[in-house]
Formats: structure tokens, sequence, C-alpha cells
């Protein structure tokens, strides 16, 4: 029996982000890590030295007859794959982060009898998650609410909190620091991995419709599609507002510490990022997220107090801009929600599921009951 731990995730950052935290976590205790993950996920890699990263044939289920034949047949190709090379590695543990990359080596990994963990990013757990949940030994969770269990699932389940990355933790000791009278204001705009389109239509128009003295102090970091983002950048320069409109920010987690206030989607890595670092944000979750597990996520961290949700539905530019307002008309509200947001996270969720991981290896060796 290998030293080791294999990882299965892939996908978006927010299956990815978790799993590279608790790696940079085992490797640290000296333990060995393996990734197992499908081929669109390989540049991941580069982010994970020490991790040898195995490709595994993955397709998602999905796209009519022929897309589920499809991935159904990649599905067992990669389960075929994931078997041999577990059988190789005989790893202490698997731990699975969702998404259908996952899928394979965790049921691999349950027709090998190893001892297995899922964790669950988002308030609602997902498809894949959902299918393995019966089937491994423990089953952790971001939030201490999470829908879409079985009863006799959710007595195997642990709250850990969701792992964040390395570059988040390195700004969670930064005080929040609330707007001053005739100072600047600190915006910044994420609409998940790919920027949003909704956001860069609405957000510079309800700007645009500020007092003109509040418009002067406006700092604004938008991240927007490749696509909006001339068109956004040109209704900030007419509205004379102060901005930086990139498809990607390098150094997205320090203009987080520095904002005063998030505008945002609410994937389950930015909720962690927002809650990590302890800041406020105006939630617009995505609509058309599976099972609607944005909105879920949005209301919980809303019901903590760390922020205020929007529906998409409901978005237009002079709602927002009034909804604004009164957000940054009131600093001490702000001040509040930083403080409900930084309690609602769990900085150390990376070292708690680890230590989870560790757990369920040791009962294995020691034929205990997981």
């Amino acid at each position: 029996m290998s030293e080791g731990f294999v990882l299965a995730a892939g996908g978006t950052g927010g299956h990815l982000y978790p799993a590279e935290a608790l790696a940079r976590e085992l490797i640290a205790r000296g333990f060995g890590v393996d990734l197992a993950t499908d081929r669109k996920s390989a540049p991941f890699a580069e982010r994970l030295p020490g991790v040898t990263v195995h490709l595994l044939s993955s397709a998602p289920v999905a796209g009519g007859p022929s897309g589920v034949a499809r991935g159904m047949f990649a599905l067992a190709c990669g389960a075929f794959e994931a078997q041999r090379l577990l059988r190789r590695l005989l790893p202490r543990a698997v731990i699975g982060f969702g998404g259908y990359p996952a899928v394979a080596p965790m049921l691999a990994a349950f027709f090998l009898r190893l001892p297995t963990v899922i964790h669950e990013q988002n308030a609602v757990l997902g498809r894949a998650n959902r299918l393995l949940a019966p089937r491994v030994w423990r089953i952790a969770t971001a939030f201490s609410e999470t829908a879409g269990f079985k009863e006799r699932d959710r007595l195997r389940a642990v709250c850990t909190g969701n792992p964040v990355r390395p570059e988040v933790l390195l700004e969670c000791g930064k005080d929040y620091v609330r707007p001053q009278a005739q100072g600047a204001i600190e915006l910044l705009i994420l609409g998940g991995s790919q920027g949003a389109r909704v956001l860069s239509e609405i957000v510079p128009p309800a700007l645009s419709g500020f007092p003109e003295a509040l418009r002067k102090a406006l700092r604004v970091s938008h991240q927007a599609r490749p696509e909006d983002r001339t068109s956004a950048l040109e209704h900030y320069r007419r509205s004379a507002i102060a901005a930086e409109v990139e498809s990607f920010f390098e150094d997205a987690p320090a203009r987080l510490a520095r904002a005063h206030l998030v505008i945002c989607r609410a994937g389950a890595s930015t909720i962690a990022e927002l809650a990590a670092i302890g800041r406020p944000a105006l939630l617009i979750p995505y609509p058309y997220a599976t099972d609607d597990h944005q909105t879920a996520n949005a209301r919980a961290f809303e019901k903590a107090g760390g922020g205020w949700v929007l529906l998409q539905s409901e978005l237009d530019p002079e709602r927002l801009r009034k909804l604004l307002l009164e957000r940054i008309g009131d600093p001490r509200a702000l001040a509040q929600a930083a403080l409900s947001a930084r309690r609602f996270g769990r900085r150390d969720a990376a070292q708690r599921l680890a230590d989870l991981a560790v757990d369920c290896a040791g009962a294995w060796r020691e034929g205990r009951a997981a």
C-alpha cells in the first residue's frame, strides 16, 4: 500500500480549486498525492507541483441519445482505466470533488473497496455526488445545510467548509475598511471564470446614473468576457468612472481584499473566497445552474448576513442603481456584512478535509468502521 492519496477532480475551477487546496495540505503533511482528471483539466496540473497527474477518459452523460451514448462509453473506459491505476497505486484513500471527471475514479475505488470521501462545494448536492453518495465512506460539505441528500446518506455527512486557493488565504488577514467620506470606493465585479454578459450590460449603465461626485469616487475592477470588454470599458469612460475591465485578473484575491463591495455570481468558489476574506457582496446567481445551486448558495450567504441577493430576472440598471446607492450609502451596514461574511467562512477547510481523509484511511487500515 502506498503512503499517498488519489484526488479525483476536473471540469471547472469550482471542483479543481478545492482539490488543489487539499493536495497542498496533504503534501505539507508528508503524503504523496496523485490527481485523476480529464484531458480538459490537464493544464491545471501546472498549479500542483509535486502532484502526479493521470488523464482518464471522461465525458458528460448528456446531449440527447448520441451524447448519452458517448458519455456512457467514456465513463466505462474511464472506470476501466481508473481501476488499473488504483490497483497499481493502492492509495490510502480516494477523494472526489464532484463533476463528471470524478465519477469513474470514485466508482473504481468503490468496486476495489478502497476508503472514499466526496466533497460537495455547493448548497445542493450535485448530480455526480448524488450518484456517488450511497457508495462512499464519508461526504464532506461546504455548507452546514446541504439539500439533495437521502436520509441514510446524510448520516455520513461532515461539514468541512470549502477549501480556497492559497492566493486567497494570503489575503485573509486583511481587515475590512469601510468607505470613508471623500475617499475612493472600490467595487469589484466578477462574473465567474468567463465573466457574465448580463453584468457587463447592466452594471456600467447602473453606475453611470450615480451623482457626479460619487462617480468620481468609484474605482471599478470589472471582469468581463473578451467580447464584452470594449463596450463596457467605453461605457465607463463616457461616464468618467475610473475602471479596469479585463477578462481575467491575475490579482483577483488582492482586488477582493480591498473591495468595499463585490457584485458577483454565486458559484461555490466565489462564496468560499468572499467568506474566507470577509467581504460584503451583492449576489446575482446564474439562473441556469444545475438544480439552481447558485441561488441556494446565495441564499445561505445572505441568511448568514454576508450580503444581499438580487435575482437576474429582477435585474435592470435602475433597480441595481438604487440598491447600490443604498448599500454604498451605509458604510456601517457594509462593515457588518463583511464581519458576518468572515464568520460564515471556514479558513481551515483544507485542514478539516485532510483530517477527514486521513481518518478514513486510518480506519480502513485498522479495520474500524468508517
